[in-house]
């Protein structure tokens, strides 16, 4: 894990091109207690581990179907699916049977060619399972920005304000006419090993793009509003709510749509959902000897 000192940070952000429900801003100085966090998201075959060690099933599992991105099921077996579980103004989710984290494409998918790739249809309660067995939890919403930041202020990405600095691909998002056309111009139609592209310069890999990662924090959109000694030292969010924070945006975000691949993005999902652009990476409190990165 990645050693984050204690101190402060600028959080949130004010792109004009951000969501005004999201509740991106203000732009506030928050304080935070040192930290670890792992360097990227949890893989599959590390999440294989932890089923192996403990026989655990995940919630699209038991619930024996889970959301897929419709360009990743084949086209002659869209027609058959259940029409009741689409999604209003999403139709490219499509809810797969036997979709989960080992077979993320249905019954006839599996891992053997993405052992190095983030774990999806992973819930949020699946996420909190791992992290008990791994004697970790969720990094909060705000220690996850102050980490995948990277030690820069107020950037829109983890490596500056240019998505392609000098016409590099940094991340793993959408490329062609979402949601429709996917040209897989940065390498990749769906996820990429979790260590792809650079890190930032705090050593995190794909702090955006590939997948959404979950944070322990309730979601809302303005409980950061109060000018409150909770809101700008360790905050951890609302008390209470119907969906958790993710941050990160995904293989899927694109500008006409979802541009939530910049860093002070954010969205929820209620905790017991699963997708198949959903992960996470773990956190713990600050002792060890571990990598160091710093935060002035």
């Amino acid at each position: 894990m990645v050693q984050i000192r204690g101190g402060s940070f600028v959080m949130g952000g004010a792109d004009t091109d951000a969501w005004e429900t999201d509740g991106e801003g203000p732009v506030r100085e928050v304080e935070l207690d040192a930290f670890r966090i792992d360097p990227m998201a949890v893989t599959n075959a590390r999440f294989a581990r932890f089923v192996e060690a403990t026989g655990y099933r995940t919630d699209a599992e038991k619930s024996g179907w889970s959301f897929v991105f419709h360009l990743h099921v084949p086209r002659r077996y869209r027609q058959s699916l259940a029409p009741e579980r689409a999604l209003a103004n999403a139709e490219w989710w499509l809810a797969v049977p036997g979709a989960c984290w080992n077979r993320p494409e249905g019954e006839r998918s599996d891992l053997r060619q993405r052992p190095d790739h983030p774990v999806v249809h992973v819930s949020w309660n699946d996420a909190q399972a791992y992290c008990q067995w791994a004697g970790r939890r969720l990094p909060t919403e705000a220690q996850w920005e102050c980490a995948a930041r990277g030690g820069l202020e107020q950037k829109r990405f983890a490596w500056g304000d240019k998505l392609r600095p000098g016409g590099r691909h940094m991340c793993n998002i959408f490329q062609g006419r979402f949601p429709d056309i996917d040209t897989g111009e940065d390498g990749y139609r769906g996820t990429c090993p979790a260590d792809a592209f650079e890190p930032n310069g705090l050593g995190l890999y794909n702090c955006v793009g590939n997948v959404w990662e979950w944070c322990s924090d309730w979601f809302s959109p303005d409980h950061h509003l109060a000018a409150s000694p909770q809101t700008r030292r360790n905050p951890a969010g609302p008390a209470e709510g119907e969906g958790r924070v993710q941050k990160g945006g995904s293989f899927l975000c694109h500008d006409s749509y979802c541009n939530r691949y910049r860093l002070a993005a954010r969205t929820s999902n209620t905790p017991d959902s699963s997708t198949s652009n959903a992960g996470f990476r773990c956190a713990a409190d600050g002792e060890g000897h571990d990598d160091q990165g710093v935060v002035e």
